[in-house]
């Protein structure tokens, strides 16, 4: 093939609808953990069709270099597609073949690279779109839904949209509602300390359980958020019934165990945890979430000596800890970019005293890229405690919870650094009542609170003490063209 058809080839290829065009970057994910989660899925999710689950993973097997294996998962995906209907599975057709003719390309056979193309510009043609290359149909809206979802919190916006577009086709489709309800149920769980409606992923996952009665995932999912919004004897029998039904899933039982040690039930949630592990040793939400669990019991303990360690229970407190740690290890090892593991493993580390680890993770943690809003905000947060409490450093402290603030994104993280900020300006001013920099913080707060009264006082009465300061006269002019 001549360098100029090669360049028009590769021009056709991106205009393909496939998951080497959905803009899926390989720096947003930790590929080792992508492949396991994606391997367990299409072996113990109770699902129709693992279709999208092997034209994942070869998009996971190409970007670690594993052609061969990429085309092996593709075939696997292929044989999926008997599980569709006639219509659907030559449409579902052209993301396998896509990926194909991007597969063969890298390789460089190109003359099957563009076999696959020519076989995708005649299904177009069958089924009639404006497009010589693509089709733009809801069961391929769906594809690309799926694939964001899979790579975390920063793709689940343009996740939504894809399977909003799949049901404004075809509203009653099974697959488009559970897509949509988990979506929406993950973007509130991402924002899990954030201020928006909670209950809005609650009736699309009722109507996902609706459609799907036989599937356990919609169904745990729909049972946390029934615990979310404070019906949790509702959501407690959807455990319950799931768990007779699909006791051996790990799927079912990790939820079982989220579910329980929210509400308190720490012995239950590891009993599940337990015999998930057994299934699947590696997984970093199971270790994560065993972690939880030993902090959890940490924190009772503690609370129940009224903190005053000694003897027996001292050596209790150490053993959760040292355990806790072991399990949130496993979670970074599997999944380098999981913050909140990250976060909670390094403050373990300081409860006992090893600062100088605690330190190393959370600087790990803010030299992270690829990390959503809220991540972001929960590390200054705990870096925050960590300088407050571990390293008596109060002014370190209130660099962090104010770089967490000035995080435009509305969290309870957010309202807790808040809070925090308030808390050391006040009692900063009680002690001199001269200092400009508390004055200015609690102008900030309120400010951020909306309350444009007391900002503009707290910034006047600071901008006295210090005229010079160009952010207080910046912030007070802004907000003056409010009043």
């Amino acid at each position: 093939m001549s360098e100029m058809a090669q360049n028009f080839l590769h021009t056709i290829l991106q205009q393909l609808a496939c998951h080497f065009t959905w803009d899926l970057k390989k720096e947003d994910i930790t590929l080792e953990d992508l492949e396991g989660r994606i391997c367990d899925q299409i072996e113990f999710l109770i699902t129709k069709s693992k279709f999208t689950s092997y034209n994942l993973l070869a998009y996971a097997k190409y970007l670690q270099g594993q052609n061969e294996e990429a085309l092996e998962s593709l075939r696997n995906a292929e044989e999926e597609i008997q599980f569709y209907s006639k219509e659907e599975a030559e449409i579902r057709h052209l993301v396998i073949w896509g990926n194909c003719a991007w597969v063969h390309y890298h390789m460089g056979n190109l003359d099957k690279a563009q076999n696959y193309v020519d076989r995708i510009e005649r299904m177009c043609s069958k089924l009639s779109s404006p497009h010589r290359y693509k089709v733009e149909r809801p069961e391929i809206f769906c594809e690309e839904g799926w694939a964001l979802l899979k790579f975390g919190g920063r793709y689940c916006e343009r996740a939504k949209v894809c399977f909003e577009k799949a049901l404004e086709q075809d509203p009653d489709n099974p697959e488009f509602n559970s897509g949509f309800a988990i979506t929406v149920y993950r973007l509130e769980d991402f924002d899990r300390r954030g201020r928006s409606n909670k209950r809005f992923s609650l009736e699309p996952l009722r109507q996902a359980v609706k459609l799907n009665p036989g599937d356990p995932y919609v169904k745990m999912l729909l049972a946390l958020k029934l615990q979310d919004v404070h019906q949790e004897a509702e959501g407690e029998k959807y455990i319950q019934e799931t768990l007779v039904k699909h006791s051996s899933s790990p799927y079912v039982l990790r939820y079982a165990a989220k579910f329980y040690r929210r509400k308190g039930c720490v012995d239950k949630s590891l009993e599940l945890l337990e015999k998930a592990l057994q299934i699947t040793p590696n997984s970093a939400f199971l270790n994560h979430q065993m972690g939880l669990c030993y902090r959890a019991q940490m924190i009772k303990l503690k609370q129940a000596a009224n903190y005053k360690m000694r003897g027996t229970n001292e050596e209790k407190v150490k053993k959760l800890v040292e355990t806790a740690i072991f399990h949130f290890t496993v979670a970074v090892e599997q999944k380098a970019n999981f913050v909140h593991a990250n976060t909670v493993l390094a403050s373990m580390y300081a409860e006992l005293g090893e600062h100088e680890k605690a330190e190393k993770i959370f600087q790990e943690v803010f030299r992270m890229e690829n990390i959503i809003d809220t991540e972001r905000q929960e590390a200054h947060l705990y870096y925050g405690r960590f300088q407050e409490y571990q390293m008596k450093s109060e002014s370190n402290a209130l660099s962090h919870y104010v770089n967490g603030l000035k995080i435009t994104k509305d969290s309870e993280v957010r309202d807790k650094l808040k809070t925090l900020v308030q808390k050391i300006a006040k009692k900063r001013l009680k002690q001199n009542s001269s200092d400009s920099e508390s004055l200015g913080l609690l102008g900030f707060v309120h400010q951020l609170q909306g309350e444009t009264k007391e900002a503009v006082d707290y910034y006047q009465k600071a901008l006295k003490l210090d005229p010079a300061n160009d952010e207080y006269s910046s912030a007070l002019c802004h907000l003056k063209l409010k009043i």
